[in-house]
């Protein structure tokens, strides 16, 4: 695993050096056309074979009346037979989990950690014969008996993305390397009139990164929610979910975040850190394109990995984007036929600001040669532990709610607490 990503990452720092050089910025059951191609691959099909309707189920809410005209337009250009439609949804995880829960969910979804890959056969069918051009990073994530389930949509690492003019105002003149001189960086920018940290506390889902991400970072290795499968209490404040959440509930008392948490806006925030209003996110690169497109210069928006010790030794996660599936009740043959387009033709990961799925497809984000020039160590991501995954499922842990229960909390382990006795009742329940 080690030597996988260094081998990715030894690409990833190719393909952003070269664009450095380079120069730019329903389902049938839902009235779906039955397909009877359900086992052919999109290539194996002629483009004027594969008919019907096709929903992407989507997360991708800013897209909506603009990228997506586009997309739609240049698919069914290529597929005259189908009408491609788009769905989004802001709360994805929550909703994507009702709706296929239901038995009637589109064609096309994204899927990440929350559905178990032993479950991933019952609502999806293997997506190996698609053809796509090259070899692709994250092939055995979804793998279940040696089908494939999911395809990502690129990869991403985590860090602070700042602006950097935010920064000059108010004197940082070097990024952080310790998480003392994070705090110390914050204060400057809070002294200066700068909401140092945009959180999006109310959206919630922003929020993850502090139980996904920032406990990587913290442990050095990406097992940690794997391994909490083994205890009754995995929610402890000398642990990497107590060492990360105690990080963003400091922001907090410190007065670093939003001024009223509870009336945040994911939208209005993207305009705000291109505007230099707020500091910095701490996110995903996939973030950076979406500043750019509020209004920012891309040469303003800068990426340095987040400093979650006082170690000095930065360390990043190397993550998967999300995963398209394909509803195996829906119009499997067009579903196919889109996610092979939106991998290799839309542009998609190149807009969103990912690591390209096709290993060998430059990248386009100038802001992760930056990033990799503080020299991280980068931690792959590891596929996920079923049974870790049922007992979150079992246990209806929404980790970002509680995660927000922490942060206001003037007793936070009392908030473990809650967590550590609902996980283990479900731990118990599953044997």
């Amino acid at each position: 695993m080690k030597n996988t990503a260094l081998l990715m990452l030894a690409a990833i720092l190719m393909l952003t050096l070269m664009a450095g050089c380079g120069g730019n910025n329903s389902s049938t059951r839902n009235g779906s056309a039955e397909s009877p191609n359900a086992g052919t691959s999109a290539e194996d099909t002629q483009a004027s074979d594969i008919k019907g309707k096709v929903t992407f189920y989507t997360n991708r809410t800013d897209m909506i009346g603009k990228q997506f005209v586009d997309y739609k337009k240049r698919f069914e250009e290529k597929y005259p037979g189908v009408t491609l439609q788009f769905e989004a949804v802001q709360d994805y995880e929550k909703a994507s989990k009702i709706r296929i829960s239901s038995g009637k969910y589109p064609d096309v979804m994204l899927v990440n950690q929350s559905i178990a890959n032993s479950d991933l056969p019952k609502y999806f069918t293997p997506l190996g014969d698609i053809k796509l051009s090259g070899d692709i990073w994250f092939k055995d994530m979804k793998m279940v008996d040696g089908q494939m389930y999911g395809i990502s949509a690129g990869g991403s690492t985590m860090g602070v993305v700042y602006n950097k003019k935010a920064y000059e105002k108010a004197g940082i003149t070097e990024v952080p390397k310790t998480l003392d001189e994070f705090y110390a960086a914050c204060l400057k920018l809070k002294e200066a009139g700068i909401v140092p940290v945009a959180s999006n506390f109310k959206d919630k889902w922003p929020l993850g990164v502090w139980t996904d991400d920032v406990p990587t970072i913290i442990g050095g290795k990406s097992d940690h929610k794997n391994v909490r499968a083994d205890t009754d209490a995995p929610f402890t404040m000398d642990g990497v979910y107590g060492q990360s959440w105690n990080i963003i509930r400091e922001l907090y008392t410190k007065g670093y975040l939003e001024k009223d948490v509870n009336s945040t806006n994911w939208e209005q925030s993207k305009k705000d850190v291109a505007q230099g209003k707020f500091g910095s996110y701490v996110l995903g690169s996939w973030v950076i394109n979406q500043i750019i497109e509020n209004g920012a210069k891309s040469e303003d928006i800068g990426f340095y990995p987040f400093p979650a010790d006082n170690s000095g030794q930065p360390k990043a996660p190397l993550n998967p984007d999300w995963f398209y599936a394909v509803n195996k009740n829906g119009n499997v043959a067009a579903a196919k036929a889109f996610v092979q387009w939106i991998v290799e033709d839309s542009g998609f990961d190149d807009f969103a600001g990912l690591i390209p799925t096709l290993k060998d497809k430059q990248a386009k984000l100038p802001q992760l040669a930056e990033f990799q020039s503080y020299k991280p160590q980068m931690i792959e991501t590891i596929p996920a532990n079923d049974k870790s995954t049922q007992i979150l499922n079992k246990a209806q842990i929404d980790e970002s709610a509680y995660e927000q229960g922490f942060i206001l909390s003037k007793n936070p382990q009392s908030v473990f607490d809650k967590m550590n006795k609902a996980w283990a009742n479900a731990k118990q329940a599953i044997g």
